[in-house]
């Protein structure tokens, strides 16, 4: 266990009182519990969460969670009870400190591995010694951070703040087959530095790739006529992957370099959307970010939050701060002796600090 973990179990072992948690507060989806669990492990703090996922059209666990899940107590050694399909209710009680090791996941369905890594990262990264973790399951999928946003604009902020990690892509896995493998190497902690992206950032570099998989050749022509049309973006901006075999799948997304961030903007294809429309998907979220001016997009913005409260500093200014958001900060104060501040900018923009 690191300094960083010590210190945080620390501040949460007056009696280790348990944590009860609605799981309909704010968005009311899983996030909620993903947060908890890293918590969880990283202090040492019991929570019961209850009505999980109650917001949602088909509430309680499901696989992807209950990976989430078993994956957190792997790495504290949790007693859990409630962790079924379906369950509405669940106790998680820590017994050790996080241990560092190799691990490997497999959620078994299409659902994210990067959610999966979302959970156990926060807690293997504030570590004094390295870990690994191999997650099988979806890798591109709608509602979840595909895998080149945490290549391109997540893990490269991180590394500046002193939590090192690599993500490789190691199979795709598209929805509803699954499949896909990431495999991700964390590297001890180091003192990194108070993240500051207070200010506007020019636009150094714009970028678009379409992936396509399993499908006509003539999706990624009519997704790259409306880049250039659209988006004003040139040939040699955009780039192509194509999979000539594999389970069908589509993508589209545009990157933004500003100073040390990167943007990432998706776009997925599915049964009866038209290729025209996957790639305005990808051009509307870069569209509404960049007029900002500011740096860190309201994805980017929900994933740095629990990050800022382990080092308890920084500060940032996100061109919109989302639901997911807003709840993950009430989330973390249940956990955390730490405070967030925002002020409103221009338009939706806002500027949050954490101390």
């Amino acid at each position: 266990m690191g300094p960083l973990a010590r210190d945080l179990a620390g501040c949460m072992q007056q009696g280790q009182q348990m944590i009860t948690i609605d799981g309909t507060f704010g968005e009311g989806g899983g996030q909620v519990l993903r947060t908890a669990l890293s918590l969880a492990a990283l202090t040492g703090s019991p929570f019961r969460i209850e009505k999980i996922r109650g917001n949602r059209r088909n509430p309680g666990l499901r696989q992807q969670h209950l990976t989430c899940v078993h994956a957190a107590a792997a790495i504290c050694e949790a007693r859990v009870e409630g962790d079924e399909t379906g369950s509405g209710e669940l106790l998680f009680r820590p017994t050790r400190s996080p241990r560092p090791g190799a691990y490997a996941f497999d959620i078994c369905t299409a659902g994210s591995t990067s959610l999966v890594l979302q959970t156990v990262l926060p807690v293997l990264a504030s570590l004094d010694a390295p870990s690994t973790v191999a997650i099988r399951g979806g890798t591109h999928n709608p509602m979840a951070p595909p895998v080149p946003f945490l290549q391109t604009s997540f893990l490269p902020v991180l590394a500046g703040m002193g939590f090192h990690a690599e993500v490789i892509l190691k199979r795709y896995g598209f929805y509803p087959k699954g499949g896909g493998q990431i495999t991700c190497a964390i590297a001890p902690r180091s003192p990194g530095a108070p993240l500051d992206l207070a200010g506007r950032l020019p636009v150094t570099a714009l970028r678009a790739a379409i992936l396509l998989s399993g499908l006509p050749e003539h999706i990624a022509a009519r997704e790259k006529q409306i880049l250039s049309t659209e988006g004003g973006m040139r040939e040699e901006e955009i780039d192509t992957i194509m999979l000539a075999q594999g389970q069908p799948g589509n993508a589209v997304w545009v990157t933004a370099a500003q100073g040390p961030c990167t943007a990432v903007f998706t776009g997925f294809g599915e049964r009866g959307k038209l290729a025209e429309q996957v790639a305005r998907d990808a051009l509307a979220g870069a569209g509404f970010h960049l007029a900002s001016g500011y740096a860190v997009e309201e994805h980017l913005a929900d994933q740095l939050l629990l990050y800022l409260a382990i080092r308890a500093d920084g500060r940032f200014a996100a061109s919109r701060l989302n639901l997911h958001g807003r709840t993950n900060m009430e989330i973390i104060r249940r956990f955390l002796p730490v405070s967030f501040h925002q002020t409103r900018l221009e338009g939706e923009a806002v500027l949050v600090s954490c101390r």
